[in-house]
């Protein structure tokens, strides 16, 4: 089993779970464990609506903001 881990600042990507589905990105916000393990509070681009996310097999965790997602948030 593959443990995600992540820091405030970094990008949450949840792939579509069938196709042609859209992918979800937001940026994680507060990781509360020192570890980096999950759960994380994200605000999701778009609505910029904030949630705490505990990422499934489907997702993963970039540096970067990925291509093509608007987001004028901050951390």
């Amino acid at each position: 089993m593959v443990t995600v881990q992540a820091r405030p600042g970094e990008w949450l990507v949840v792939h579509g779970r069938v196709t042609d589905a859209p992918e979800r990105v937001g940026q994680i916000v507060e990781v509360p464990h020192p570890d980096g393990s999950p759960p994380y509070v994200v605000r999701w681009v778009g609505d910029e609506h904030t949630s705490v996310v505990f990422p499934g097999p489907d997702a993963g965790v970039v540096a970067e903001q990925p291509h093509g997602t608007s987001f004028h948030g901050s951390t």
